[in-house]
């Protein structure tokens, strides 16, 4: 039985690469989601993917990694733009993501679990052969053995499958016209922790790794890159600008406040610098300190939307939203409501507390949720000027909205339930309603199934 379960803690752990996110939270920032989109959108059209069909989405985890999981998302954590010098650099790393979309290697990854776990299953019908004819230990070797072939198999798959994303990632730096200098330094970076943290770089550990060694790979790579006609290229001067100020906004929302003031001292007044130490302020309650940095940059530019949407945080979360409905108004109009922005705005106009702001509440709201349905946040909102104007049907469908994205499955399906039985028979919401209802327990099923190891039956007992 041990044995079994070290094949079954292999198999559990193919299957978690899969799904990657069940412990992990996404980072939302218009700013930063903009800038990611931009830089990535030539990269996508060079692929041959349709562009805006591409999502990058920013993951709140430190490590430097970056990752698909399926559909065409490209998942970057937050260590990666931290350790990143360049925008350029995350260019080379959402390109060789992008060649992971196009190979299908999501799919193709069954094709690595199916030959790992034939080796392990024929390993295992040997030892036991060998068992019933009494030769323990030698049922033990041949099932051992087996284990360690099948985890072979299929790391030298995931290396292959690295090695093929390195070379597409690099024709389509080449297509869109991006120098390949900043993956060539990205992947650098790696080869220097590797060797910080005494990760062996011959053959024999390679054995045991999911990618190409990081020497060979920049070798491979300098030989393809610096034959391109794009090796010269010049780095867009905008995008190293908006790098940089997306960096430091994240380093002042991610990192302890007196990381982000080592980091940006007082003596830089710097766009960045102000950004980073706004946020830092802000988490410490120093509100006078956060608002005079953001004064400073809304001085600098007063049309910078960013800028007033931060002024506009900083007051709302601080106690002040009457103060905050003016900044993140003009923010939403400069940026022709902008998901997040607006919903920013709704937030401001309910916390207000005056019944005459809910109109208008209602009004961004209902256009932040038309323009991005993936946002909780927006629809708990929603919910909060539905049931404060009487109308509890879809105050339920909105909170039910909110719950299934936030993964409360239960109190999603009794809230889009509630919702169904009170709304007009036949209406778009009564048909959204009856939608949720059905993805709600079709999640519940999914997440009784991985827990159990077995089909579940619904709450209406159907399997």
């Amino acid at each position: 039985m041990r044995l079994f379960a070290h094949f079954l803690a292999f198999i559990a752990l193919a299957t978690f690469v899969g799904q990657p996110l069940a412990a992990q939270s996404i980072l939302r920032d218009a700013e930063t989601e903009a800038f990611l989109q931009d830089i990535a959108d030539p990269l996508v059209e060079a692929s041959g993917l349709a562009p805006g069909n591409v999502e990058v989405v920013l993951i709140n985890d430190p490590s430097i990694n970056a990752f698909v999981a399926g559909g065409q998302v490209v998942y970057i954590h937050s260590g990666l733009i931290d350790a990143a010098d360049t925008a350029n650099e995350v260019q080379g790393v959402i390109a060789h993501e992008l060649g992971h979309i196009t190979g299908g290697h999501i799919i193709r990854i069954r094709e690595g679990y199916g030959a790992a776990t034939q080796i392990t299953l024929l390993s295992m019908l040997a030892g036991i052969g060998a068992a019933l004819a009494g030769a323990g230990d030698a049922a033990l070797g041949l099932i051992m053995a087996g284990q360690q072939a099948a985890i072979g198999k299929f790391l030298a798959f995931s290396r292959t499958q690295e090695a093929s994303a390195d070379a597409a990632g690099a024709e389509y730096l080449s297509r869109a016209g991006i120098t390949g200098r900043g993956s060539l330094a990205f992947f650098g970076k790696l080869l220097n922790q590797e060797m910080r943290y005494g990760i062996s770089q011959n053959d024999e550990a390679g054995f045991y790794r999911t990618h190409p060694l990081s020497g060979d790979r920049i070798s491979k790579l300098r030989e393809t890159y610096e034959r391109d006609p794009a090796w010269d290229a010049p780095l867009d001067p905008d995008w190293e600008r908006r790098f940089q100020r997306v960096k430091a906004k994240l380093q002042g929302y991610i990192a302890k406040p007196e990381a982000t003031l080592r980091d940006y001292p007082e003596t830089d007044q710097s766009t960045p610098a102000l950004l980073a130490r706004a946020y830092a302020y802000h988490k410490e309650a120093r509100v006078d300190r956060a608002l005079e940095a953001a004064d400073t940059l809304i001085a600098r530019d007063p049309e910078d939307p960013y800028f007033l949407e931060l002024k506009g945080q900083v007051l709302l979360e601080s106690g002040r939203p009457e103060e905050a409905i003016a900044p993140l108004r003009r923010a939403t109009e400069l940026t022709l409501a902008e998901p997040l922005i607006a919903s920013l705005l709704g937030h401001a106009l309910i916390a207000t507390e005056d019944k005459d702001n809910y109109e208008e509440a209602e009004g961004v709201l209902r256009a932040a949720v038309g323009r991005d349905r993936y946002n909780p946040f927006a629809w708990y909102q929603l919910g909060v000027v539905y049931a404060a104007r009487g109308d509890m049907p879809r105050a339920r469908l909105a909170s039910a909205e909110q719950q299934v994205m936030n993964r409360q499955y239960p109190l999603a399906l009794r809230s889009a339930q509630a919702a169904e039985a009170a709304l007009p028979y036949g209406s778009a919401d009564w048909l959204r309603a009856q939608d949720i209802v059905m993805e709600a327990r079709a999640l519940m099923e999914q997440q009784c199934e991985l827990q159990n190891g077995r089909n579940c039956v619904n709450e209406r007992g159907r399997r």
